[in-house]
């Protein structure tokens, strides 16, 4: 397992080693011990898993307080943009995003720690997205910030007129309009 940094301290790019032969592949999607031994001791309780067609653009979802959420991505197939955006206050990068090209094809993670904001568009026809959280889900600590805030400038490499929200999403504040943590 390869862990890369990105620009923004606490969110890594995991890339399994993938082993290949004329029946397929195999690699490990996740390893406690070597996650440890890299420094990023999550307790992962919870596997989430969905599916969504192309342009779907779904966050830039969070949880507050005590059911702040960190999340190790990945998709089983198809193609999406992964975004993380900082998300915790007085942070050298608050504001800022990092943007992986996460697929069934390249196999790559992202590891999000808690206090980020989390949110993906799809590339392909469909994707389906698989994610551990080290936290349960509370709806009313729920929160999120609009997915075009121009304060954030996220490329989702989507036109605006293809992207596909949800009304929750549609409604979501602008950052500055939003309490962080």
């Amino acid at each position: 397992m390869k862990i890369i940094n990105t620009d923004i301290e606490g969110v890594y790019i995991i890339e399994p080693q993938l082993f290949e032969d004329a029946r397929g592949y195999f690699f490990e999607s996740y390893n406690k011990a070597k996650m440890d031994e890299a420094g990023l001791k999550y307790d992962f309780i919870q596997d989430n898993q969905s599916k969504s067609c192309f342009g779907t653009i779904r966050g830039v979802h969070f949880q507050k307080g005590e059911f702040s959420q960190a999340k190790l991505v990945r998709v089983l197939e198809g193609t999406v943009l992964d975004v993380a955006v900082d998300l915790r206050k007085g942070s050298k990068t608050f504001g800022r995003h990092v943007a992986v090209e996460l697929s069934a094809e390249n196999n790559r993670q992202l590891m999000i720690p808690r206090g980020f904001g989390h949110g993906f568009s799809v590339l392909t026809p469909t994707a389906v997205f698989a994610y551990k959280c080290d936290n349960v889900y509370n709806k009313a600590s729920e929160g999120g910030v609009r997915f075009d805030d121009p304060d954030l400038n996220i490329d989702w490499k989507i036109k605006p007129e293809e992207a596909v929200l949800s009304e929750k999403d549609k409604l979501l504040p602008l950052l500055k309009d939003i309490e962080c943590f």
